[in-house]
């Protein structure tokens, strides 16, 4: 009888064999068809926090509906979809921001002694001037302090030198007519004042060299609108040989020479936006005093003819050649 048990659960094990017999491949497919179908068990971990995690990784957002339109919203939904997306809601009346770069002209304005650059320190005269220049110094190391706490590299002889070369740079690019460049070494003030009556007009300028060195005469420190917009406005006393030439559309000379060299003595003023971070130093005014004598003219030029003819042909020269809706006096003038 155990012999018999024994056989039985022999022949139920070869039958339960998938690869043995004559029944394995239909009791393979039918333990391969049993089996629960299971993909990546083996990538999940098995602490449950990783599943949180994994949830934060999805960022669910709310996609705006691009079809909808606003005009079939109504005043209470346009509210509720703006302040949804963040959107300021628009305002009856239409700001215009606007951005103050400069001053609008000179605040306390240097004032240079009369006869400068001509009167020796050793006259009594020069010697004046000098101690009147020493009492009035007190403001303008108050005003470098200032610019220091903004710009701690700022040092009065080594800008006079930048001065300089920004003076320089300022005029061969007036010359030159490139308006995009001298907005960038000018201020918006001092912009209109130097392209007025440019057009049309050549110009010929050259720094010869420097009498003197420059030197910084005057510093002032003021506010706009609030204490903490400060700008800075720097005098450079500028003593050099320069020369200047401007011809006409027609290539006349109109003023100076390009040979003869002159004295020129200048008082040019440099203003710096300190309040602004990418603030940098630009020319802003040149101060002429009262006793400078007044600049030349320029020259007129008119054509004379050597064998002017009689005046009866002349007129009948201009009516022939007049049309109908032009006067004779409107010809004369474009003709000269």
């Amino acid at each position: 009888m155990a012999s018999f048990v024994a056989a039985s659960r022999a022949a139920l094990k070869f039958l339960q064999l998938p690869s043995s017999g004559l029944l394995a491949p239909c009791l393979q497919n039918a333990a391969i068809l049993n089996q629960p179908q299971v993909r990546h068990r083996r990538t999940k971990h098995w602490d449950p926090k990783w599943k949180r995690l994994r949830k934060a990784k999805v960022v669910k957002i709310d996609i705006p509906n691009l079809n909808e339109k606003a005009e079939d919203l109504s005043q209470e939904q346009m509210k509720t979809r703006m302040k949804e997306r963040g959107i300021m809601p628009p305002r009856p009346w239409l700001e215009r921001p606007f951005y103050i770069s400069c001053t609008g002209g000179v605040f306390e304005p240097y004032v240079p002694p009369e006869g400068d650059g001509r009167m020796s320190l050793v006259s009594r005269e020069g010697a004046k001037q000098k101690i009147e220049q020493l009492e009035k110094k007190t403001k303008s190391m108050m005003a470098i302090r200032k610019i220091r706490s903004y710009d701690e590299d700022f040092e009065p002889p080594e800008f006079a030198t930048l001065a300089q070369d920004l003076y320089i740079q300022a005029h061969r690019t007036l010359c030159e007519k490139n308006k995009y460049k001298l907005r960038e070494i000018v201020t918006e003030r001092a912009y209109p004042e130097l392209m007025h009556n440019v057009a049309d007009k050549t110009i010929h300028w050259q720094f010869l060299k420097s009498l003197e060195p420059p030197r910084v005469v005057h510093a002032r420190c003021t506010d706009v609108i609030t204490k903490e917009n400060i700008f800075a406005q720097v005098t450079v006393r500028f003593h050099s040989q320069q020369t200047l030439a401007i011809y006409d559309r027609f290539g006349r000379l109109m003023h100076g020479s390009e040979t003869l060299a002159k004295d020129c003595l200048e008082y040019v003023v440099f203003e710096k936006h300190l309040a602004n971070e990418y603030g940098v130093w630009r020319l802003h005014e040149k101060i002429v005093p009262d006793w400078m004598p007044p600049k030349a003219p320029a020259f007129i030029t008119y054509r004379v003819d050597d064998e002017p003819a009689p005046v009866e042909t002349v007129a009948e020269e201009t009516k022939e050649a007049v049309p109908v809706n032009e006067s004779p006096k409107a010809e004369v003038a474009a003709t000269a």
